[in-house]
Formats: structure tokens, C-alpha cells, sequence
């Protein structure tokens, strides 16, 4: 069975502006394209008439790049909500926790979720697991989503890709389905 024959919603978690400045997050990005990818999902999306929920972080903290004040709390130019496509605004990592989120998709019959985003380790991690204990068939695109190096409790350094291999493969099987783009438009 195809997969839109299951009507899944897009969940885009936190495609903003903020996580364009790479130094205040750690530096090291992996996956530079992350967000042209979700574009091109997005598009997809909206051509063959699929729900898309777009969710923005609004940090509590005012010196924070993700503050509401701060030019980094916009939306990227590439994944820009259409005026008909749902917004949620969080204050933490998970979409679900403080927001009407499980209300949405409950509301709407929906048992598939896909899920692209930034950053992998963070919000995209939390909001997974999250779907995944919904029990929402949860589809988690792999090359639609990017983070950034990492210090550990020791001080020792984990490069961005050595951080987002290890988060996806925590989350696959257990949470969602990890897969590719490619992957995801065959089965689309």
C-alpha cells in the first residue's frame, strides 16, 4: 500500500532561522542540505494534498537565538508556512508537551506521522519518541533533519555526525521508522 493512501501528516519541527548561526549551537554541522530537503518534502506534500503541521520553538530564554524577540525565531524562507497550514508554537523539546498537537492529529483520524525537522538529537528525538508512544505509525526522514557537535559530560568532543547517526539509530525500530528521502518518495 502506498503510504499517502494512509493520509500521513507532515510534522516539520522547527525549521527556523536560528539554527542557521552554527556556532551558537556547537559549531559542525552535518547535513547542510537538511533543510532543502524538507522543502522539497514539503512540496510534495502540498501537491498531492496531505496535511502539514509545522511546529516553532519559542525559547523562554531572551539571549536565546530561538526567542521570539530574535530574528532566529522566524521561519527558513525554504519551509514557510502556507496562510492554510497549521503553526504550533512549543517551549520545550517535545511538539506534544503544551500544545493541542495530539488533539490535531487525533481530530483529523490520522495514525501516520512523518517527521522532519531540526535539530535530530533534540526536538526531532523528543517529539519521535513521543509519536512513538502515541502508538502513531511514525515515519522519521533521515536526511531531512541535521545537528551539531557535541562536549560531553568529560569534555571529550562528538562530531554532529557522530551525534545524529547515534539518534537515529536510538530511535529506529523502537520509536519510528527511520528512512531516507529517496526512500520516502517511492513510497509516496
Amino acid at each position: 500500500m502506498k503510504l499517502r493512501k494512509k493520509s500521513p501528516i507532515l510534522i516539520c519541527v522547527d525549521i527556523q532561522m536560528g539554527f542557521l548561526e552554527e556556532e551558537y549551537w556547537g559549531g559542525g554541522r552535518n547535513n547542510r542540505d537538511a533543510e532543502i530537503i524538507c522543502s522539497a518534502i514539503i512540496e510534495k506534500w502540498r501537491k498531492i494534498g496531505l496535511e502539514i503541521i509545522h511546529i516553532r520553538h519559542s525559547s523562554t530564554n531572551p539571549s536565546s537565538k530561538l526567542h521570539k524577540d530574535n530574528e532566529g525565531f522566524k521561519f527558513n524562507p525554504v519551509a514557510m508556512p502556507m496562510p492554510d497550514e497549521i503553526v504550533i508554537t512549543k517551549s520545550v523539546n517535545s511538539s506534544f508537551i503544551g500544545t493541542n498537537l495530539k488533539e490535531i492529529i487525533d481530530s483529523k483520524s490520522c495514525d501516520t506521522l512523518v517527521i522532519v525537522g531540526l535539530t535530530t538529537d533534540h526536538c526531532v528525538s523528543t517529539t519521535t519518541r513521543m509519536a512513538g508512544n502515541y502508538s502513531y505509525d511514525t515515519y522519521l526522514i533521515s536526511d531531512a533533519t541535521a545537528t551539531f557537535n557535541k562536549v560531553g559530560i568529560n569534555g571529550e568532543h562528538f562530531s554532529s555526525e557522530l551525534i545524529h547517526s547515534t539518534a537515529l539509530a536510538s530511535l529506529n525500530g523502537e520509536f519510528a521508522t527511520v528512512i531516507d528521502s529517496n526512500h520516502l518518495f517511492k513510497m509516496l
